[in-house]
């Protein structure tokens, strides 16, 4: 059976303690978690001594703090052009990769940054015209054909950025025999592209660095017209080392899975069974909806 965890996006809010959350976790029926970026110090403090669920993997930045210039750690820019936000994100990320190693566990989830770190105009044009219900026609596709045009032009000094970052936090990965997972993420402007992530993960050893896939986030950029969904594991699937499963209602992800639209026939068909399997459902889904993810998924061939 393959292995399979509850993120901590779903304690937000929701419990006194992290060992509660882990308590909780166990009782809807996960045996493990993984330490996202919400947990801070304290919490992933409580999580590492508790013996109620086991630690897979992490989120980086773990814990989540806050930075001199008073923004939160998973704010900074793996790719950025300031080198002085750059180093400071590394070095957080060395951190998160010397936790997982204390806490046994061998992957790690990365954001890897962003072409800049606003939202392209084109794409949030296109997010208001899918909610509007205009999903095609000359205006969608002059706004895709521009946002990818933009990108194209924009993205070759902050992918180089993202390549040296990448460099630090594998030799860091290497020494520490943990694994780093880059995600394919949310929003365009984002780091990696399909293309981008299979030239990264070139590099590379498989047991160094690999892909790590989100569902939802695939769902959404399919819907916008930007990047199909299928393309990320057909064609990274062989180095896939784990996956954030949620459900997508429209444009919303982190639903519980069975509580939304996604296609996850393909999911299925292409996941590897090596690759660990993370519920990432946010703080506002009940109780009953993530003890009921787990079957749902079973039934479809994912788990």
């Amino acid at each position: 059976m393959v292995a399979y965890s509850l993120s901590t996006m779903w304690s937000q809010g929701r419990f006194r303690s992290m060992r509660d959350f882990a308590r909780a976790a166990r009782r809807l029926g996960y045996p493990n978690v993984e330490i996202s970026y919400v947990v801070g110090p304290e919490g992933v403090e409580e999580l590492l001594g508790c013996d109620d669920v086991g630690v897979l993997s992490l989120h980086n930045p773990v814990p989540r703090v806050t930075v001199a210039d008073g923004r939160s750690s998973d704010a900074l820019n793996l790719a950025s052009l300031d080198e002085e936000e750059r180093r400071l994100a590394v070095e957080l990320g060395k951190r998160t990769l010397e936790l997982a190693a204390k806490a046994g566990a061998d992957r790690v989830v990365f954001h890897l940054g962003g072409v800049g770190d606003e939202h392209f105009a084109e794409e949030r044009e296109l997010r208001r015209l899918y909610e509007a219900g205009v999903r095609e026609g000359e205006e969608v596709e002059a706004l895709r054909r521009r946002a990818r045009e933009r990108r194209a032009e924009a993205a070759g000094p902050y992918l180089a950025q993202a390549r040296r970052s990448l460099a630090e936090l594998a030799d860091e990965a290497a020494r520490l025999g943990v694994r780093i997972g880059l995600e394919n993420r949310y929003h365009y402007h984002e780091i990696p592209s399909v293309d981008e992530a299979l030239a990264l993960l070139a590099e590379y050893p498989p047991e160094v660095v690999g892909y790590w896939h989100d569902v939802g986030h695939a769902e959404v950029m399919d819907r916008l017209g930007l990047v199909d969904k299928r393309r990320w594991l057909r064609e990274l699937g062989e180095r896939c080392i784990g996956a954030h499963l949620h459900d997508v209602d429209g444009l919303q992800d982190h639903r519980a899975p069975g509580h939304g639209t996604a296609d996850w026939d393909y999911v299925a068909r292409y996941l590897p069974p090596e690759a660990l399997r993370v519920f990432e459902i946010n703080q506002r889904v009940p109780e009953e909806q993530v003890a009921g993810a787990v079957a749902f998924l079973r039934q479809r061939g994912v788990l």
